[in-house]
């Protein structure tokens, strides 16, 4: 089956699945979303949901935002992964917005990437989302089924990206990723995968996708889980056992 097949059948499938795609992060702008897009980094949506109500609270516009110490932004963020480099960029990302762009968010792609701690795929959820302008952001989720179902080869997101556009027709790519994070959340999990029972994986993956994954899954469980070291621990010279960096750090 071409690619291009392959695609179509799965849309049909995930537009039937989730008619509906609201985006996962609450927001109420494009500031909002820009803000709330960085910090899902390395952190769940969920996670994201919880500390936006109280940072918004304090700022919710990049002009008060700009007013706010990164301490104050930290203390609002601090169960997000990577926090406190996250905090830096909220701060200065809000003073750009006001020293470059009016304290508008740019509705465009090139400035949006030029923002501190905004990559591509950020900027393109903002474009799709609060723009409504044509893009494909390609998270973990996206990324893996399109190499599962074989509509990308995954080498790379940036292929992976370029590989999805061309099968997809552009009018659906801001929805269809958001169906594709949905099914991945849902029903294709990234280890120990049934695909005999994916709705999807069941007759898009190859014999030999669904056999690799198998056996690295396999793999997993046989490897020894490691407990605690036996016998006396081995300190310097000293006598005195030497601590970890987190015991150093009062952890």
């Amino acid at each position: 089956m071409k690619r291009s097949e392959k695609a179509e059948r799965i849309l049909l499938q995930l537009e039937e699945l989730y008619p509906v795609t609201p985006i996962p992060l609450d927001h109420e702008d494009p500031f909002t979303l820009l803000i709330a897009v960085l910090l899902s980094a390395q952190t769940t949506d969920l996670r994201v949901n919880l500390v936006t109500p109280g940072l918004f609270k304090k700022a919710s516009t990049p002009e008060a935002m700009a007013r706010l110490e990164v301490e104050d932004i930290l203390d609002s963020i601090k169960t997000c992964g990577l926090a406190p480099t996250k905090a830096k960029n909220v701060r200065r990302l809000a003073e750009i917005l006001v020293e470059r762009h009016g304290g508008e968010v740019p509705a465009d792609l090139a400035a949006l990437e030029d923002l501190p701690g905004v990559g591509h795929k950020t900027a393109s959820v903002v474009m799709a989302q609060s723009f409504g302008m044509p893009a494909f952001p390609v998270d973990t989720h996206i990324h893996r089924l399109a190499a599962r179902w074989g509509l990308s080869n995954d080498t790379s997101v940036e292929r992976t990206e370029r590989d999805l556009k061309a099968v997809f027709p552009e009018s659906t790519w801001s929805k269809v990723h958001l169906q594709i994070i949905f099914f991945g959340r849902e029903h294709c999990p990234a280890r120990f995968h049934d695909f005999a029972s994916c709705p999807i994986c069941s007759w898009a993956s190859t014999k030999k996708r669904a056999l690799d994954e198998r056996r690295r899954d396999d793999a997993a469980r046989r490897r020894p889980v490691k407990g605690p070291a036996k016998g006396p621990a081995k300190g310097p010279a000293s006598g005195k056992r030497k601590s970890s960096p987190r015991q150093q750090a009062g952890l």
